[in-house]
């Protein structure tokens, strides 16, 4: 997801792994993991600035109130191009996503200082109100060799001793969790990881890391798996062909991540359209609501131990579940209903040790 909405887009066959600090080596039986809660996190995108606030527009492209358009975004929000540093407006959209199911937002962080990094405490100020969880995905690993191993310290570290210590960020058996973007693993070779984990964890304590790739590399030594962007594998399908696809992968998703005794997790996606940002760029149909619905009904029934939404509110590319001009509160509706069933459901442990 590069800044100004230029976001790499994840491929078909990429994932998101949950990665911990104490994982064990390479050979080394896993223990039984206990059932993890459920939980539905949606994408949360916190950098937005609207001209009334800060003089001129952030991330959102040029304005149209009357048409009811925006230049870089598939749809107009609702509530029309809003500011994510509002206070008011950050408690409108806890309390929505609340309300209809979500249990936590996983927000944007793109680094130290930087314009989500400044909205971040008052996203956690606002969710500590409501016990609404939060966490965020680390967008970016900057330089090599030795000085990119010293900055994702100096990133986790902040993050761990700012952020993680809050009641409200979420935590699995009392460990932050912390979402890495699909282009921050591939920034980051496999090899520094122990460094950068052992070094982390020396300075701020233990935490769990997601990043991208259902890769046998990266299950024999991490946690959990999870995807940001399944449009590039429902591209093109018409319904039955849709049906099918969810049917097989998310089982495999649940499966692959089970079989080496990590938390499980799946993503839906209520369509998708970034061809306001890129060329040709993607579109898939959002069917009025019936893409949404039938990737809920199968991820439910792959036993996930978590369902992460793409997204609540990422505009540029479509995937928004937020309300919107075009499709009113339509998608919160169909959140509603499936989250909380899946809520409801029983939450899967592993009983078989698996081997690392």
């Amino acid at each position: 997801m590069p800044k100004n909405t230029m976001k790499t887009l994840a491929s078909c066959a990429v994932a998101c792994v949950l990665v911990t600090l104490a994982y064990p080596a390479s050979g080394q039986a896993a223990r039984p993991r206990p059932a993890t809660a459920h939980e539905v996190l949606a994408l949360y995108y916190p950098w937005y600035g609207s001209p009334e606030r800060r003089g001129h527009p952030v991330h959102w492209g040029k304005i149209d109130t009357d048409k009811r358009t925006i230049s870089n975004c598939a749809h107009y929000p609702a509530q029309g191009a809003y500011d994510s540093m509002d206070p008011a407006l950050v408690d409108r959209q806890i309390a929505l996503a609340q309300s209809n199911g979500i249990t936590g937002f996983i927000a944007s962080w793109w680094g130290q200082g930087k314009y989500e990094d400044k909205a971040l405490p008052i996203l956690l100020e606002r969710a500590a109100k409501r016990s609404f969880k939060i966490s965020i995905c680390w967008e970016k690993a900057s330089g090599e060799g030795r000085a990119q191993i010293d900055q994702a310290i100096s990133d986790l570290v902040y993050v761990l001793t700012r952020y993680g210590t809050n009641e409200t960020f979420l935590k699995v058996s009392g460990k932050p969790v912390v979402f890495v973007y699909e282009r921050v693993m591939k920034a980051v070779p496999l090899a520094s990881w122990p460094a950068i984990l052992n070094a982390t964890r020396a300075k701020a304590g233990p935490l769990l890391l997601i990043a991208d790739g259902y890769r046998e590399t990266y299950a024999t030594s991490f946690a959990g798996l999870h995807r940001y962007n399944i449009s590039g594998g429902i591209k093109g399908k018409n319904q039955p062909e849709l049906r099918a696809w969810a049917e097989q992968y998310y089982p495999w998703a649940v499966q692959f991540a089970r079989k080496y005794n990590l938390i499980s997790c799946v993503t839906v996606i209520p369509g998708y359209d970034d061809t306001k940002v890129r060329k040709p760029g993607r579109n898939v149909d959002r069917w009025d609501g019936q893409l949404y619905g039938m990737l809920w009904e199968q991820a439910i029934k792959s036993a996930p131990d978590w369902v992460l939404i793409t997204s609540w509110n990422e505009w540029h590319e479509g995937t928004e579940i937020e309300p919107s001009v075009e499709s009113g509160d339509k998608y919160i509706k169909i959140t509603s209903e499936y989250s909380r069933r899946f809520l409801r459901s029983r939450p899967v442990g592993t009983s078989t040790p698996a081997s690392r």
